[in-house]
């Protein structure tokens, strides 16, 4: 009897997991499979699953007729920076969440997490007219800054959470050798928790890289837009580019995935270590 409920076990396991990874898989699968279908194919019916041709036209006609190229290297500037200070600002208001008592401590952990809950353009009225004073509406850099704004609270309380499992003993350890409290941060604990550091960095980082609807309002001029504004694009009150646009997913996603797969054990570990109570 133990050997059938352990072997219906599994096999409930197998399939709900097969079914799990089909569902999630599809949609991708079918927008690699409409990127790489000739025009002429991709509106025919009876639906194919296989096409009678690859082609890559729409990846050629991608980087010909629109300036794609362009908007990833937007997104790799935007997201990059963005991501880079934000984690560090992180890193050093989640150190101070973590190892130090003061009056209003709490509130400001509400706050972090309240910001969270917010939508965007409640905001963006206030948010337009504070860039557009300082002349930053319709820049980069002005995005990279509510970029900055945007992820920082999260990442700070995601960060504590990592310094929370270090004991404070290392960094008394290191005191005591000689070092500062900002060397012991830097030479002794940074380095410890370096898998949550990166986890926190890829987490900003696709935030950012897939954010739209801050990147279309404050950004207008062509040459400036990031990449889910150019998907954005190939959506008209008449038509839609399907195989244009489903050539720019898969060049979207490519990134992330990329990242994810090298830093995948660096992901893991950190998450890991965020997730107990060392």
């Amino acid at each position: 009897m133990l050997t059938r409920e352990t072997f219906a076990g599994k096999a409930v396991k197998i399939v709900g997991l097969a079914l799990w990874l089909i569902i999630s898989l599809f949609p991708l699968y079918w927008i690699l499979l409409t990127s790489l279908k000739p025009a002429s194919q991709i509106g025919e019916y009876p639906v194919r699953y296989w096409p009678r041709e690859f082609s890559v036209e729409n990846y050629l006609n991608l980087f010909k007729n629109v300036q794609f190229g362009q908007y990833m290297l937007n997104s790799l500037i935007v997201a990059s920076m963005a991501a880079s200070v934000a984690t560090i600002i992180a890193m050093l208001s989640g150190y101070v969440l973590s190892r130090f008592e003061f009056s209003g401590k709490g509130a400001i952990l509400l706050v972090f997490l309240v910001t969270q809950m917010i939508p965007a353009f409640i905001a963006l009225g206030p948010l337009y007219q504070m860039l557009s004073g300082w002349g930053l509406v319709d820049t980069r850099f002005g995005l990279v800054l509510v970029y900055i704004a945007m992820t920082i609270p999260f990442s700070s309380v995601m960060l504590r959470g990592f310094f929370d499992n270090i004991p404070d003993s290392l960094e008394e350890a290191a005191m005591v050798d000689g070092l500062t409290r900002a060397g012991a941060l830097w030479r002794v604990i940074v380095p410890v928790m370096l898998p949550g550091i990166i986890a926190t960095f890829i987490f900003n980082f696709v935030n950012t890289w897939n954010e739209l609807f801050l990147s279309v309002t404050l950004i207008n001029t062509d040459s400036k837009r990031t990449i889910p504004t150019a998907l954005n694009g190939f959506i008209s009150n008449v038509s839609i580019e399907w195989g244009p646009m489903s050539a720019a997913a898969v060049l979207t996603i490519l990134p992330t995935m990329i990242l994810f797969a090298f830093a995948s054990k660096w992901i893991i570990a950190g998450l890991t270590q965020g997730a107990t109570k060392g």
